[in-house]
């Protein structure tokens, strides 16, 4: 359990998003056209949805849920990876599509920077049938992942849970999760998702985009006029928290040194919620997001440890 933060009767944590296998190759070098680059290769579980909820578990919250959609092909194997992680998945089953997977290619530079390859496959198949109202029983923050709204079946079951949410007065957060994908859907349709909202976790570059500003400080405070809290993930420079139009708190990262980056922003966002779950204020929340974020670029892969505490 994460250091300062109560499992406590904070209420339960139900995340809705995607569930994925990853395949992490992190390759020594430039990769190298035509030909063979040497690399250490893992499959892992991942998904930034399942993420954030194993994350979340992680850093303290006793009652996390998942709701995510995979194949038959690797259910049983995720549905384990996520109850060892502390996480109560439900998670729908595909006849048609496999699990989706993402191959993250990961440098061995100072940096860890990785590219990813993914094909959602099954996760972003839910849809509004595989809603009920009855997952929000119990539910004192709900969390969504960006990925739902680049598809018209997924975006349309996170339309369904937020006016479910909203009309039980339960907060709603989100993560845009890709500024590639989200320059397809489209900033004026992420912008008018995201007016239903309470809590925005961007990371900068999304804040930007979103904004078409520069300067992630004045986007964070541009888009806060629209949700009432902004967090805006900076990596290396830490976060920024904003309310009102204005950035009301700067928090500085944590110190790390990267062996892969994928899933840093996830480790923010659910150590993040955790603490609000806690009753943490957010500025308290997110400098718990970035001890998060500083241990998962440690490790190899999105998911933390099964066990250990945050540093």
């Amino acid at each position: 359990m994460g250091r300062g933060v109560s499992a406590g009767d904070g209420g339960a944590l139900l995340v809705v998003g995607d569930v994925v296998t990853d395949v992490v190759a992190r390759h020594r070098g430039p990769l190298a056209a035509g030909t063979d680059t040497a690399s250490v290769i893992r499959t892992l579980p991942g998904g930034a949805g399942a993420n954030v909820a194993c994350w979340a578990a992680w850093a303290g919250c006793g009652d996390v849920r998942l709701l995510g959609r995979v194949g038959a092909d690797a259910a049983a194997w995720h549905e384990r990876e996520l109850v060892a992680a502390g996480v109560r998945p439900r998670l729908v089953v595909d006849p048609r599509a496999a699990t989706g997977t993402v191959v993250c290619l990961v440098g061995t530079g100072a940096a860890a920077e990785r590219t990813f390859l993914t094909d959602s496959g099954a996760s972003l198949r839910l849809g509004p049938a595989d809603w009920s109202d009855a997952l929000l029983d119990g539910v004192t923050r709900l969390h969504l992942s960006g990925y739902l709204l680049f598809t018209e079946s997924s975006r349309a079951l996170a339309g369904t849970a937020l006016v479910a949410a909203r009309a039980r007065g339960v907060p709603v957060s989100l993560d845009p999760a890709s500024a590639g994908f989200l320059a397809r859907l489209g900033v004026d349709a992420f912008l008018t998702f995201a007016e239903g909202l309470d809590v925005l976790l961007p990371s900068r570059d999304e804040a930007c985009l979103l904004t078409g500003l520069p300067d992630p400080v004045d986007a964070a405070a541009k888009l806060s006029r629209l949700v009432p809290l902004v967090v805006a993930k900076a990596g290396a420079d830490g976060a920024l928290v904003a309310r009102s139009g204005s950035v009301v708190a700067r928090v500085p990262a944590v110190p790390a040194t990267p062996r892969d980056t994928t899933g840093a922003g996830d480790a923010f966002t659910g150590a993040f919620l955790a603490a609000l779950l806690a009753d943490a204020p957010p500025e308290e929340a997110a400098a718990r997001g970035c001890a998060a974020g500083a241990r998962a670029v440690e490790r190899v892969g999105g998911r933390p440890p099964l066990s250990g505490n945050v540093p």
